[in-house]
């Protein structure tokens, strides 16, 4: 097991694969582990480091609130215990307002980026219906039973097999964050300021990824985001919500791996020799 600290909290992180580098930022809650459905994929033709935010997983669990600055700074202090310069960055849910804030702040070392399921937060984002914010504001005092059946409809699509969202549960059963460290993570997106007003600061290439039925955070999201930053490409996933990589695993895999192969060293060293 591999560990870096960062403000004298220690952060988990491991990394599998072979080939460019691509930094994977999980969302809200949700560990490292819950990246089972498209990290075994990439791993074929990508070298796929991971971590868990604080407050989840092996990662330690200090006071909250967690700033997604903050977060953000804990990504950078795991390429610097991997002693990686830059990489592909792909984050979804909270994941992506880390890799938003990650992008800003440290521009050099982002290679592409990913932005799956996320928003600009702040003042900014489309919000859910009303019911989705009750659940979510009220979820640090859940059990997991509870949470997980009052936000399935919302995050999952209804044409998913229910084998599929058990098995995503039975993983999640094993990393349950602490009532302080979920309520820590909340606190974070609800006291961030946002990234509306910057992300046009942000010129690496950009995937947007969204599932087209996802009720936790609307598809107009990550439209918004892709209007937002200049050339970024939008890829609408149909009959998928919010856990996009389980509602439609094969699609997503196809996405990403395409955009990523686009955007590699070698591809961008072969372009530059054909434009010369």
């Amino acid at each position: 097991m591999s560990f870096t600290e960062n403000q004298g909290v220690k952060i988990y992180w491991d990394e599998q694969g072979k080939g460019e580098l691509l930094l994977m930022i999980m969302g809200m809650a949700y560990a490292s582990a819950m990246w089972n459905r498209i990290r075994p994929l990439l791993n074929v033709s990508f070298q796929t480091i991971a971590f868990d935010n604080r407050g989840i997983g092996h990662s330690d669990v200090p006071p909250g609130p967690y700033p997604i600055p903050l977060m953000a700074s804990d990504a950078v202090a795991v390429l610097d215990a991997a002693n990686i310069e830059s990489a592909h960055v792909f984050g979804v849910s909270m994941g992506g307002m880390i890799a938003q804030e990650f992008a800003l702040q440290n521009p050099n070392r982002v290679r592409s980026l990913i932005l799956g399921c996320t928003t600009v937060g702040g003042e900014d984002w489309v919000h859910p219906e009303p019911a989705v914010l009750e659940i979510l504001e009220s979820s640090a005092d859940l059990t997991p039973e509870q949470l997980h059946k009052a936000i399935r409809p919302y995050i999952y699509d209804p044409g998913t097999a229910e084998a599929r969202i058990d098995e995503d549960f039975a993983i999640r059963l094993k990393w349950l964050p602490t009532p302080a460290g979920h309520l820590a993570q909340l606190q974070g997106i609800m006291m961030w300021g946002g990234s509306y007003n910057r992300l046009s600061q942000i010129t690496q290439p950009t995937l947007v990824i969204h599932g087209e039925t996802d009720k936790l955070v609307l598809p107009e999201n990550g439209k918004m985001i892709a209007e937002r930053i200049k050339g970024a490409k939008l890829v609408m996933l149909p009959h998928a919500s919010h856990v996009f990589m389980t509602d439609q695993t094969e699609a997503t895999h196809r996405a990403i791996e395409g955009f990523l192969l686009a955007n590699s060293s070698e591809q961008r060293r072969a372009a530059s020799i054909h434009a010369n």
